[in-house]
């Protein structure tokens, strides 16, 4: 599936992440942030626009409302930070670590997880739109009620992850390991799966294959 990546200009500004807090609002627009220490904050409404975030911590950091539009994370650590009610639009995820994060409420589009790990992430009430999970870890993730639409999960971790409530007609996690998930057959019906997983959805349903 193409998604529409960011578009980032290369002439952009070297800034550090808590020179956030002398903006007139709380915004970075063609930034380029390294290396920053912002654990333990909070700011809401944040906005980012057209930046690079790489090696920065913000764990426990509340980012509610944040806006995100083109924006690059590397080898971040965003673990219980608070993301909920966020927009996102064009962002990549690579090498990040997200574990225990909220991202309830959120939009979630054009948006790449790759090789990072979001390990009892909360997306519940979601919209995620034209996202892929790569290689990523999503073990006992909470996808409570969540609307997908072009969501793909390649070659991920998917063990003890709650689908409750959430449609999965149309989603592929073929190519994705589990020993377990929570989805009812209901929202399992459409889902694209490889023939091992069909065995272990046909525990849930009671049949006994020979």
């Amino acid at each position: 599936m193409k998604i529409d990546t960011p578009k980032i200009p290369e002439d952009v500004t070297e800034r550090r992440f808590t020179d956030i807090f002398y903006e007139e609002d709380p915004e970075f627009e063609m930034c380029m942030v390294t290396d920053s220490e912002f654990a333990d904050e909070t700011l809401e409404r944040v906005r980012l626009y057209k930046t690079v975030i790489r090696n920065c911590n913000f764990t426990n950091t509340d980012f509610n409302r944040i806006d995100l539009t083109n924006v690059r994370f590397e080898n971040c650590d965003l673990s219980n930070a608070n993301l909920g009610n966020a927009s996102m639009n064009r962002v990549e995820f690579l090498n990040c670590k997200l574990l225990g994060s909220n991202l309830t409420e959120s939009y979630i589009g054009n948006t790449t997880f790759e090789g990072s790990i979001l390990n009892m992430v909360m997306f519940g009430n979601s919209k995620l739109e034209k996202v892929i999970f790569d290689d990523a870890a999503l073990e006992s993730a909470d996808l409570f009620d969540c609307n997908l639409k072009k969501v793909e999960f390649l070659s991920c971790s998917l063990n003890g992850a709650s689908f409750e409530e959430t449609p999965l007609k149309g989603i592929d996690i073929s190519s994705s390991n589990f020993d377990s998930l929570t989805v009812s057959i209901e929202n399992l019906k459409g889902c694209i799966v490889s023939t091992s997983q069909a065995i272990q959805f046909a525990s849930l349903l009671g049949l006994k294959i020979r």
